[in-house]
């Protein structure tokens, strides 16, 4: 790895969904080895279930508050705590905080990134458009399973 390749210059900020995500370094930087995403989830929000099939994400929460499902069990973490989940594993998180949770999003290895920069630039709808949605998935090693976090389960 060359100076050049750690000084990467500023990333820019993506919406989709209405949370944002800005790579503060991605998988090209740290040739292949992971990348973070610094993630803004309004109250409310998150991801149906799903599964990386590659790649372990690790979430370090630095504000609000997110539930947590892994594969049936569920918790939470605040700012200062983390979650991991292993690859391969059925996930999802909801922000339960009244206001967003702003959370580095950590996998292992890098390379998903793309995933959120290409549903950014198509402005791809959960559920309307899952057939597109799964087919870019598919390619980023990623399988949606069943539906986000709600007040009932």
């Amino acid at each position: 790895m060359t100076l050049e390749t750690m000084d990467a210059p500023t990333a820019e900020t993506l919406n989709w969904l209405g949370t944002s995500y800005r790579t503060v370094l991605t998988a090209a930087a740290a040739g292949g080895a992971l990348s973070v995403t610094d993630s803004v989830s309004p109250p409310l929000s998150g991801p149906p279930r799903h599964i990386h099939h590659d790649a372990d994400e690790a979430f370090v929460v630095l504000s609000g508050d997110i539930e947590f499902w892994l594969e049936g069990t569920r918790f939470s973490r605040g700012p200062g705590e983390t979650a991991f989940i292993p690859r391969g594993k059925e996930h999802t998180f909801r922000v339960v905080s009244d206001i967003p949770s702003r959370h580095l999003v950590i996998l292992t290895p890098g390379g998903f990134e793309s995933f959120f920069a290409e549903m950014a630039r198509g402005q791809y709808a959960i559920p309307g458009e899952m057939e597109e949605v799964n087919r870019i998935a598919a390619a980023h090693h990623l399988s949606f399973t069943g539906p986000p976090l709600g007040d009932d389960g």
